[in-house]
């Protein structure tokens, strides 16, 4: 499975109401892990928790906050670093600039309301 880059403020605004960031995360890992793929959710500037950088959550996810740069510059750059580098990756994003430019090389595209709606599948089968 390729590595999953998730686009979280796009993911997260595609429904209303908007998805938390932290349900974001949260959900993302259990999709990982019910897909036994690999996902990194990355946000704007700082992501839940304070997190700035990368910081390994387990080993199917990562979360991502941008710093002074945007999640999309952040994905593109991944993007390419993965192209450059021969591993195969995902885009998940609704942005068309963002599609066009870091979902060139990408195996799959899949929407951010496509994605936002497994996630809400998933919420419901959490307990309380």
């Amino acid at each position: 499975m390729p590595t999953v880059l998730v686009d979280a403020p796009n993911v997260r605004r595609s429904q209303w109401p908007n998805i938390a960031e932290h349900d974001v995360v949260e959900l993302s890992r259990t999709w990982a892990a019910d897909r036994d793929a690999r996902v990194v959710v990355v946000f704007d500037g700082e992501a839940p928790g304070g997190v700035v950088g990368e910081r390994e959550l387990d080993g199917r996810c990562t979360l991502v906050g941008s710093g002074a740069a945007t999640a999309d510059d952040w994905l593109v750059r991944r993007a390419e670093e993965c192209r450059t580098h021969g591993e195969p990756y995902w885009l998940v994003t609704s942005d068309r600039a963002l599609r066009a430019e870091a979902g060139r090389h990408a195996e799959r595209v899949v929407g951010g309301g496509s994605f936002a709606r497994e996630l809400r599948s998933l919420e419901r089968r959490q307990p309380g």
